[in-house]
């Protein structure tokens, strides 16, 4: 039978029993983190971040992925009819579990609130405030947020091409009773400036043992009679308004505007995007809801549903904490790399040696530093950096800046159509341009997602560094990303290659270490994969394991039913989508897929294959999903300092370990947390004891 099987092929065919379409999975993902917010096991104020991380993916979701979906799903043309069905029929199974998941987010939002209050931490609303609060909340109101309250009435003239899905509104219905039992009605709504004054207002309280807060929609509500004093009536109702947008943007490069202007003029025309989602707060009338129906040209009765009293939850992530130390987690001060902080130059300790930081548990700072010394070193003469995503006031940004202004060539690959960031970018683009900088701004068709940087030394070895994640200080501080900072010159020298290709995509270039999409990433993944499968078949150690936000790639999961059908131990640790099902006709129960929701985002790539004994390690920015593997420029290095390779190992061991915040994931709306008598094990504080002994 082992000679058999070791000539016949497995031929993997996906179907609903072992395949989960992207955005289904994605649903599961989110719903993890919805039951994080549900865990009592959990700080309170950590479960209310959890519950504003859900509200957040959720209008990302809906903006980007169901409103792809909605453009595929009313496609007429006879060639998308396979697409068209698969799209009605995904949207149908998301609209049905955001359904359900709604009921049970309210549910959790309600206990949690619940008992913070048993904690002193009191949420009140305008029926439960007491008199004294309610003279308080007017002055606070007049003094510190009239002057930011611009309603606009809901007229045949008034202009709502303002209205975008970046506000929080209240829809507001306005009435005076007349002498003929006929009413005098108007309708309005209010954009809430929580830019100027917060979501969340603070209230003052006698008893120092309880802390009062109100939400600002209650706050407007208590005034909407000030608001509108100019006007004839006496009766206010608000309801909250929420709507997602369609956040796709077509960009048409016009040589004489540049790509700044035209992704600049996309953006815009993003504000002015189509409808996906329209939430109307509970208990608004039928006649205030088709008021913005018509006003806001809605043709699609699918897309509105009713929601709670609050909307744009997300807001509570940045709920006012006081310093009460059961409801947060305990501070994990991140260290500083032993290996960085005995020298005064980075820029040697790197030549000699490879270095491997890994952020949150370690500080982003050595990265900073190593921009800021290349800067001001004479031996460095040029610069090379990606930046996919940056902090606001960067320093990365201004480092790179000031480097150009010392006489360095410096050059940035700053991606314009980095998601949600695109006017961030542009703003930076000019900035570094103001400073000397070149920018590259890629070419159509490849977006660049790869994070990684070159330096060129003077009389020395040049240097590279390449990281799972965005080199951004905030995600730094709640990302697990790895930064690995390399002379090795196979490495330096295609880091070095991948800003050709940047400008020349369409032009040959050949990599023969790191792994390159869109070139050939794919191909040395399969074959990887398959060399673990002949391993195991000629009796030689084997096994796979990876760390990876996402896979739902087609041919990817293919290959891993295949490694686990021959009998390959097949281990991964999925944060986000997986299009895999643990239990399915191929995985043999060799396939173990893991998850971790904690205190911080899991986001590293790390990639282990047993190779006969002799393990390969990998690590870089890309998940395993089309766009990734076929549509984007992303880089994946080989490891080969022995010390790094064992500390990247340990960091996916210790993942597929946690039996505390680590689940196994189901591939279905289910999953399922540890429960056996091996001794508790959570990976990220376990990994913040490692940082802080050794780094000592």
């Amino acid at each position: 039978m082992e000679k058999n099987s070791k000539k016949k092929r497995t031929i993997i065919k996906l179907n609903d029993n072992n395949y989960v379409e992207r955005d289904v999975s994605w649903c599961y993902f989110n719903y993890r983190i919805l039951k994080e917010a549900a865990n009592p096991l959990a700080p309170l104020y950590e479960r209310l971040s959890f519950l504003g991380i859900y509200s957040n993916n959720l209008d990302e979701f809906y903006k980007v992925r169901v409103a792809t979906l909605k453009r595929i799903s009313e496609n007429n043309e006879k060639n998308f009819k396979k697409e068209k069905n698969l799209a009605k029929h995904t949207l149908k199974k998301i609209y049905s579990l955001v359904a359900d998941y709604a009921k049970e987010y309210n549910e959790v939002y309600n206990n949690v609130f619940l008992e913070l209050k048993d904690k002193g931490i009191i949420l009140l609303d305008e029926n439960t405030v007491s008199d004294a609060q309610k003279e308080y909340i007017r002055d606070y109101f007049i003094k510190n947020i009239s002057l930011d309250i611009n309603p606009l009435i809901i007229s045949k003239k008034a202009d709502f091409s303002s209205v975008n899905d970046t506000h929080i509104y209240l829809a507001v219905k306005m009435s005076e009773k007349l002498d003929d039992d006929k009413e005098n009605l108007n309708y309005a709504l209010i954009p809430l400036p929580t830019s100027h004054c917060g979501r969340f207002i603070v209230l003052p309280s006698e008893d120092k043992s309880k802390h009062y807060y109100i939400y600002l929609d209650d706050v407007v509500r208590l005034n909407l009679d000030y608001i509108f004093k100019n006007l004839p009536y006496s009766h206010f109702e608000a309801y909250a308004f929420k709507f997602s947008k369609d956040a796709e943007m077509e960009v048409e490069s016009d040589p004489e505007e540049g790509v700044l202007r035209s992704i600049s003029q996309a953006v815009k025309e993003r504000k002015r995007g189509i409808p996906v989602r329209i939430v109307f707060g509970e208990g608004m009338p039928k006649d205030l809801a088709d008021k913005l129906i018509k006003k806001l040209e809605i043709d699609d009765k699918d897309i509105i549903t009713r929601g709670g009293k609050y909307h744009n939850n997300k807001d509570l992530m940045k709920f006012p904490k006081e310093n009460i130390e059961e409801l947060s987690y305990p501070a994990w001060p991140q260290s500083f790399d032993k290996t960085f902080s005995i020298t005064p130059s980075l820029l040697d300790i790197i030549s000699k040696k490879d270095v491997l930081v890994h952020v949150p548990f370690e500080s982003f700072n050595a990265y900073i530093n190593l921009l800021q010394e290349a800067a001001i070193s004479p031996s460095v003469t040029e610069i090379k950096a990606s930046i996919y995503r940056a902090a606001k006031d960067s320093k990365v940004i201004q480092a790179l800046a000031n480097a150009s202004k010392n006489g360095k060539k410096v050059t940035c690959m700053v991606e314009l159509l980095a998601r949600f960031d695109e006017s961030s970018n542009i703003l930076i683009s000019q900035a570094l341009k103001d400073a000397g900088v070149e920018i590259l701004t890629g070419k159509e068709g490849f977006k660049v997602h790869g994070k990684i940087v070159y330096i060129k030394i003077k009389n020395g070895k040049d240097i590279a560094v390449i990281s799972t994640g965005n080199f951004h200080e905030g995600n730094a501080k709640t990302y697990t990303d790895c930064l690995l900072f390399t002379a090795n010159p196979l490495i330096v020298n295609e880091v070095k290659e991948i800003f050709s290709l940047i400008e020349n995509p369409y032009e040959k270039h050949n990599f023969k270490y790191l792994l390159v999409s869109p070139l050939h990433m794919q191909s040395v993944f399969e074959k990887l994969i398959k060399n673990e499968i002949k391993n195991h078949q000629a009796g030689l150690p084997s096994g796979i394991k990876i760390k990876i936000n996402h896979i739902t790639d087609k041919a990817m999961v293919k290959l891993l039913y295949e490694a686990s059908a021959k009998g390959v131990k097949t281990e991964l640790l999925i944060r986000g989508n997986s299009s895999l099902k643990e239990d399915n006709e191929y995985s043999n129960n060799n396939l173990k897929i893991h998850a971790i929701i904690d205190r911080y985002l899991e986001h590293s790539r790390i990639f282990i294959f047993e190779n006969a004994g002799n393990p390969l390690v990998y690590m870089g920015s890309a998940d395993w999903m089309p766009r990734n593997l076929y549509n984007r420029i992303e880089v994946v290095t080989p490891i080969y300092d022995e010390e790094i390779k064992k500390e990247l190992e340990m960091i996916v061991d210790y993942g597929l370990k946690d039996n505390v915040k680590g689940v196994i994931v189901t591939g279905t709306n289910e999953y399922k947390r540890y429960e056996n008598d091996e001794p508790k094990f959570r990976s990220q504080e376990e990994l913040y004891n490692y940082y802080s002994k050794t780094n000592k």
